[in-house]
């Protein structure tokens, strides 16, 4: 059985630092045995990956591309929490996308498939989550996609 070292390695995903807050809030808050991840958004290296409406001027593809973009960041907001120990991470227990959709757009549900999708490959078994996948008229910074995380922790 592999690590989620060695799955990430096999993913090709260098897990980036924790994205810090866009606002007064904090990334990540463990409450007992449950980790709260703030929603991240689809940023690598600081920037936005992916802006405007899902199903106008940006593809399911590509807004699939930033729902596992956000599940990367959740993933290291985790990781930094647990001072890099992801083998705490007993299950994933729920995501909560966003979609920032064109007027009409029904597709929500396959661009957090993005996110859904990488949790399962990182995690195994225990990333099947509970989920909703909720299209929105817009998010922070004109983001195409906003997730946000809920994980247990081993103690």
């Amino acid at each position: 059985m592999s690590t989620i070292a060695e799955r990430l390695r096999k993913l090709g995903i260098a897990l980036p630092a924790a994205p810090d807050p866009v606002a007064n809030y904090v990334g990540r808050v463990q409450a007992g045995s449950l980790l709260f991840v703030s929603g991240q958004l689809p940023l690598k290296d600081g920037e936005l990956v992916c802006t405007g409406q899902a199903g106008g001027a940006v593809s399911v593809e590509t807004a699939r591309d930033a729902a596992r973009r956000c599940a990367i960041n959740c993933i290291a907001q985790a990781a930094a929490h647990l001072n890099g120990e992801l083998e705490r991470v007993a299950r994933v227990v729920k995501l909560t996308g966003f979609v920032n959709a064109a007027p009409g757009f029904a597709d929500h549900p396959a661009i957090i498939n993005g996110a859904s999708d990488l949790m399962v490959a990182v995690f195994g078994d225990a990333g099947r989550h509970a989920r909703a996948a909720v299209g929105v008229s817009s998010l922070p910074l004109d983001a195409t996609v906003e997730l946000e995380a809920v994980f247990e922790i081993r103690q």
